[in-house]
């Protein structure tokens, strides 16, 4: 089965943290036709594992490499592209100025969670399928500020990405087969 790993705060500038050195943690980890996905701390790979074992042993691989915790979500081939069907930015440009944000939950939010649905430049679209999609008015605000309200109201268990990402995501699942 396909999966992909979205590890959180991973800085390719990092030499711990390039692309080729993180595909050999994660290979030694157990996973199979480990593949990176841009330079952001996005690994597809193959794995019968259930999606909370695999997160455990990522997770434990990359503290045994970093000496420090790395959050990491793991999503299946089949929800990924779930997710990549969603109409949810139809209407809305992903530009220089408009920023269209996806932030992955590690855990479903609880009953009653409170997000503002809109604040000083940004507006959440839609939470869903233990995501939360949302716009940045980059003129306005930026990424990180929104970011850290979703960590203030879900805890360090998220990850963002860009909507271009998760499509690219989708496509390198549909090039490994």
């Amino acid at each position: 089965m396909q999966h992909v790993a979205l590890l959180r705060g991973i800085g390719p500038g990092n030499p711990k943290m390039r692309n080729e050195v993180l595909v050999g943690v994660l290979e030694r980890a157990g996973l199979d036709d480990v593949r990176a996905v841009i330079s952001s701390g996005n690994y597809v790979f193959r794995s019968v594992d259930d999606r909370a074992a695999l997160e455990r042993r990522i997770e434990a691989a990359l503290r045994d490499h970093l000496g420090s915790r790395c959050s990491t979500i793991v999503r299946s081939r089949r929800q990924i592209d779930g997710i990549a069907a969603l109409p949810v930015f139809d209407g809305h440009d992903d530009g220089p100025t408009a920023r269209c944000n996806v932030t992955f939950l590690k855990r479903r939010p609880p009953t009653g969670h409170r997000l503002p649905s809109a604040g000083d430049g940004f507006e959440v679209l839609a939470v869903e399928r233990q995501a939360v999609f949302f716009l940045v008015d980059a003129s306005r605000s930026r990424t990180p500020e929104v970011m850290a309200l979703m960590e203030r109201t879900f805890g360090t268990g998220i990850t963002t990405r860009t909507w271009r990402t998760v499509h690219r995501i989708a496509a390198a699942f549909e090039r490994a087969g």
